[in-house]
């Protein structure tokens, strides 16, 4: 029993005529007389009882015709569901995105793709870099935004732009008035981290390794939105990604390039390399890679 037979069936139910059906079905009647046979026979018995000039429903026709309705409006229903989709008249995606990239950059992403897909709904989750690496590669959600994650099979990378890494000291620093620091300066005042397993703490260790600089950290957080408002209080200095800028000024802290080394690393968009993305997730990733190549020619 398939589809066709079953809307076959109910447009002669609803007709009693085969030439009728025929015509609404856009069939010729040997054609439906065959499909509504193919039907019967792979169902066992009888569904229409047929003279030169009537039609019936059999009794097991009778009581096949709701539940092949019910059927039929399923499937429709599912054909104009995919289809509103398909054209982005109707779905939802979820993205998660560091929360410094969250607050910052992404509405302006956002307020594009709204624009053109308006009835598409939008969940972010703001949640720390390894934290969206992580609900990407479980299959939580199709879109990540955060740092590359190096080398890995099964997810994919897409850059979207570089981000510095910048100084953040207390307002009453004496290197306040800089026009940026050096790392040797920087680590004579006790330093403020995020805790481990952080990437980026690891990126800061391990660039300052190859430079022959030793971190010695004296407090670590698990947020940086912590990390910021530990360093305006006078407890030590940071050093974070320049994203963070607006989030550690209004924490009440001051920042500055840091150089010597300087550190930068590439932010753009993961997924899951051998999963089919939905079509509001390829739309989504299209937008934000038009958004950010404006913003680059802006500069």
């Amino acid at each position: 029993m398939n589809i066709k037979q079953i809307r076959a069936f109910v447009t002669i139910a609803r007709t009693l005529s085969f030439a009728e059906a025929a015509n609404i079905l856009h069939l010729s009647q040997p054609t439906l007389s065959l499909t509504i046979k193919n039907l019967e026979e792979s169902l066992g018995g009888r569904l229409l009882s047929r003279t030169t000039r009537t039609i019936a429903l059999t009794p097991e026709g009778d009581a096949l015709l709701p539940i092949a309705k019910q059927l039929l409006a399923q499937w429709d229903n599912a054909q104009e569901e995919i289809h509103q989709r398909f054209s982005l008249k109707k779905g939802k995606i979820a993205i998660a995105a560091m929360p410094s990239f969250a607050a910052s950059l992404l509405p302006e992403g956002l307020v594009n793709y709204h624009k053109k897909y308006p009835k598409i709904k939008i969940e972010v989750h703001d949640v720390l870099a390894d934290t969206v690496v992580d609900m990407v590669r479980q299959g939580r959600l199709e879109i990540g935004i955060s740092f590359d994650p190096g080398n890995s099979e099964d997810l994919s990378f897409k850059p979207l732009f570089k981000d510095r890494f910048i100084a953040v000291i207390p307002e009453n620093h004496d290197l306040k008035d800089a026009l940026q620091v050096s790392w040797r300066h920087l680590l004579k005042d006790d330093f403020i981290t995020l805790q481990r397993p952080s990437s980026l703490r690891q990126l800061i260790e391990e660039t300052l390794e190859k430079n022959d600089l030793t971190l010695s950290v004296a407090y670590d957080a698990h947020q940086l939105a912590t990390v910021g408002r530990m360093v305006a209080t006078g407890l030590g200095v940071a050093v974070v990604p320049a994203l963070c800028e607006q989030q550690m000024r209004e924490q009440g802290a001051h920042c500055l390039p840091v150089v010597e080394p300087m550190i930068e690393r590439d932010i753009g968009i993961i997924t899951r390399s051998r999963t089919q993305l939905s079509t509001a997730a390829v739309t989504m990733i299209d937008v934000l890679i038009r958004t950010f190549e404006l913003k680059r020619g802006d500069r």
